[in-house]
């Protein structure tokens, strides 16, 4: 492994880190519908609990309401049951096939904790992208140790990782203070 191996692994783990951060920013809920909500909702599909787009189109019908339709009629109780018992404070309302999810108007109080939540999620993603950095520099000082590279190489790739950990904590800085204000806005 070289060092330019190392530092592309490194880039790619932390591009990953970054994406995933995002879509765990999506599941958060703001004032407006979005499909990606409900990914995390699972309903018993024939003894196995599956996501909710495994077994119905979700689609938004306007700004502040996400339809459910399922793919097979019986299912409807079942994607309606699951919806109100998951803890995203949803009321879905059926009607006949068609499952309709109002967003509810968040509170003072609920958009605080919801921020919390987001610089909770935050934190765990520069978490994960320092320990990515730790790995990389281990295998750096393993590749020196080996006698592979020169140290003043070695250095100047450790170098190299910190400033791309440094780009991507700011990426993730950048992405909290974004869904810190898209809750907070009224």
């Amino acid at each position: 492994m070289t060092i330019a191996d190392i530092k592309n692994n490194a880039q790619t783990k932390m591009a990953k880190s970054v994406d995933a951060f995002k879509a765990d920013l999506q599941k958060i809920r703001t004032g407006r519908a979005h499909p990606g909500i409900l990914d995390q909702v699972h309903v018993d599909y024939y003894g196995s609990p599956v996501p909710i787009s495994q077994v119905a189109n979700v689609s938004l019908l306007d700004a502040r309401t996400i339809s459910v339709q399922p793919w097979e009629k019986s299912m409807a109780a079942k994607i309606e049951r699951a919806i109100r018992e998951s803890d995203l404070g949803l009321n879905p309302s059926s009607q006949g096939d068609l499952l309709r999810v109002p967003m509810p108007a968040l509170t003072e109080e609920r958009r605080k904790d919801l921020t919390k939540v987001v610089r909770n999620a935050g934190e765990e993603a520069r978490i994960a992208v320092r320990n990515l950095r730790r790995d990389a520099n281990e295998h750096l000082k393993r590749l020196l140790k080996d006698k592979v590279v020169a140290e003043d190489d070695e250095r100047r790739a450790q170098d190299e990782v910190q400033k791309l950990t440094d780009r991507t904590v700011q990426e993730v800085d950048r992405l909290v203070h974004a869904k810190e204000a898209e809750i907070l806005a009224v």
